[in-house]
């Protein structure tokens, strides 16, 4: 058997990665209906090329579903190492959210279709939940979310809260509105949903709801004067400006 050169392997690997991500690109803006042949010309490939890598498109979109989540996976272990156990959680429950509704056509296919999960996607599932439920555990033991909060509880509230800020015509608002649903998960919540609408009121105009980070969802301290804190601290600031750049 001849052996496939090295540098032949490292361009197969570049074609395969080049097709994933304009996979993903293409189903987030186009659907999943979006062709095999569509997604060959958007990645500057023949479609040959497409075919060897994923014989069909079925195999692409688990491929797709698969990386989202094996994304989300090496997320969670971030959080974890750099945050305290709530604010990891929380500021992973909310990228998860973030990230999933840009991609609400595929996470779609995930919640949606029956026929998942097969091999591949059974086994980023799986990594995803050890990787959710590592980070739920030690927020419970830090005395952080409520202790009758259960895996499962965190999945589906997950989806209701990628359903809510895909729907809210006003991204900043419906970014609030998740965070105001996350926190029901706080053993001690630090919204107060009363007093939501005026969020952004003074004193001198009526009670102010306590601001939260941006990023990570955690209580930010309250200041006399001053422009308000948007983040908790500068790792939550740093992560906001690359997302920003990014997009």
């Amino acid at each position: 058997m001849t052996a496939v050169p090295v540098a032949g392997r490292s361009d197969a690997r570049r074609n395969r990665d080049l097709v994933l991500r304009t996979a993903m690109r293409v189903f987030a803006e186009e659907g999943l209906q979006a062709s095999l042949g569509r997604i060959a010309q958007r990645a500057g490939v023949g479609a040959g090329t497409v075919y060897r890598h994923f014989p069909s498109k079925d195999i692409l979109v688990e491929a797709v579903l698969a990386e989202h989540l094996e994304a989300l996976v090496a997320s969670a272990g971030r959080w974890g190492a750099r945050a305290a156990p709530g604010d990891a959680l929380f500021g992973f429950l909310l990228e998860v959210v973030e990230k999933s509704a840009d991609r609400q056509s595929v996470c779609d296919a995930l919640t949606g279709d029956r026929s998942w999960p097969r091999a591949v996607l059974t086994a980023a599932v799986q990594r995803f939940h050890q990787a959710l439920e590592r980070l739920m555990r030690d927020a419970r033991q830090a005395g952080a979310i409520r202790a009758d909060v259960r895996l499962d509880d965190l999945s589906a509230l997950v989806v209701g809260a990628v359903a809510l800020r895909s729907a809210h015509r006003d991204q900043a608002r419906g970014a609030q509105l998740v965070r105001l649903l996350l926190d029901g998960l706080r053993a001690r919540p630090v919204t107060n949903p009363a007093s939501f609408r005026d969020a952004s009121s003074s004193p001198r105009h009526g009670p102010t709801a306590p601001r939260l980070c941006e990023e990570c969802g955690a209580s930010l301290p309250m200041r006399d004067t001053g422009r308000p804190p948007r983040y908790c601290g500068p790792t939550c600031r740093q992560r906001a400006h690359r997302r920003r750049s990014a997009g």
